[in-house]
Order: C-alpha cells, then sequence, then structure tokens
C-alpha cells in the first residue's frame, strides 16, 4: 500500500492525482452526500471533502489520505451530480446565461491531523437553448458530474468565461491547492 491514498472512486480525481507522478492508491469512502437543511453549498463541499478523508482515514491509520468534494452553487442552491439525462438537461436550463460558482473542497487527513483547502471557480453560462442542452447531454453523457458538464470536454462549448485560479479544480481536484497542503505535510511532490 502506498502512503497516499486517495478516498474517491472519480476517474476524474484519479487522473488528476496523476499528474504529480506520486504513488498513490484510491479507496471508496462510502460518505452519505446530503446536505443538511440549510447548509451552504461551500459548506457542503468543505464537510463532505473532510467526511470522505475521515472515512477512510479510520481504515488506513499512519497514511495521508486525500478527500475531495465539489458542489454547484446556482443563486445560493447546492446542484450535485444530476444521474440522470432528465436531470441534467434540467440543471443545464437553469444555469443557462447565469453565473455559477463550483466550490472545490480537499482536505488531507492523517490519523487526526487535517489540513483543508477550498477553491471557488465561476462558470458564466451562454444562454442556451433546449435543443443545444439536448444535443450536448446526449453527446457527452455527463450524469457523473456536478452541473451537468465536462469542462475537460464539449461542455466548454457551453460557456461564456471561467473565471478561477486553478483551472483543475472546475475538474475536481484543485492541484495547486493540493500541492501545497502536501508541502505542508511534509510530502515532496517535485
Amino acid at each position: 500500500m502506498n502512503s497516499l491514498l486517495l478516498a474517491s472512486t472519480s476517474p476524474y480525481r484519479r487522473d488528476l492525482l496523476q499528474r504529480l507522478r506520486l504513488p498513490f492508491d484510491c479507496a471508496r469512502p462510502q460518505v452519505d452526500e446530503t446536505p443538511l437543511p440549510g447548509e451552504a453549498p461551500a459548506a457542503l463541499a468543505v464537510r463532505l471533502a473532510a467526511a470522505k478523508a475521515a472515512a477512510v482515514a479510520r481504515r488506513h491509520p499512519g497514511t495521508w489520505v486525500i478527500g475531495s468534494d465539489q458542489v454547484a452553487d446556482l443563486h445560493g442552491q447546492p446542484l450535485g451530480k444530476p444521474g440522470t439525462a432528465e436531470a441534467a438537461r434540467a440543471q443545464l436550463a437553469g444555469m443557462s446565461g447565469a453565473a455559477v460558482q463550483f466550490h472545490t473542497a480537499i482536505c488531507l487527513m492523517r490519523d487526526g491531523e487535517q489540513l483543508q483547502a477550498l477553491d471557488t471557480t465561476t462558470v458564466r453560462f451562454r444562454v442556451l437553448n433546449e435543443a443545444e442542452i439536448a444535443r450536448y447531454v446526449e453527446a457527452e453523457q455527463p450524469l457523473d458530474c456536478a452541473g451537468s458538464f465536462k469542462c475537460e470536454g464539449l461542455g466548454i462549448a457551453l460557456f461564456e468565461a471561467i473565471d478561477n485560479r486553478d483551472p483543475t479544480a472546475l475538474v475536481g481536484l484543485p492541484l495547486i491547492a493540493l500541492c501545497a497542503l502536501l508541502r505542508q505535510a511534509g510530502l515532496r511532490v517535485v
């Protein structure tokens, strides 16, 4: 077992973490992702990232565990993964012409020690018509993505602009912030 674990089965997060060329394994965190009553989207992302890291860290003492979560924030309301094409179309219709914030939290945890960061990306969506939305959802099937798009693919055509400090955050794992946390934990990144 490696001394670094990613508390996720997301292929997107796994692919991003591989960019750092650090040995790691993945573990399923098995965390209930239901928002608490009145919980703000950013707070939800932070809580879930920590819960995922803690769930895996309990099973792997002495190992640094990375937990991450992303919550889309449309007018203060959290948007999760759509799960169905109908829900994806509804999410995209709701975001049409709007600025949507994507809160991506990370938590690095080992034996009770915890380091956290939060990255917020603002995506400004073009005004989208029903046919464009339907064609996009059919083409890319973004059913497992918060906000119903893949910015690293065809989803980029849905936007007017992306405002962020870390381009990897919108995909699901802010590598700039993660590198800072790993260095703070005493791990060598480069």
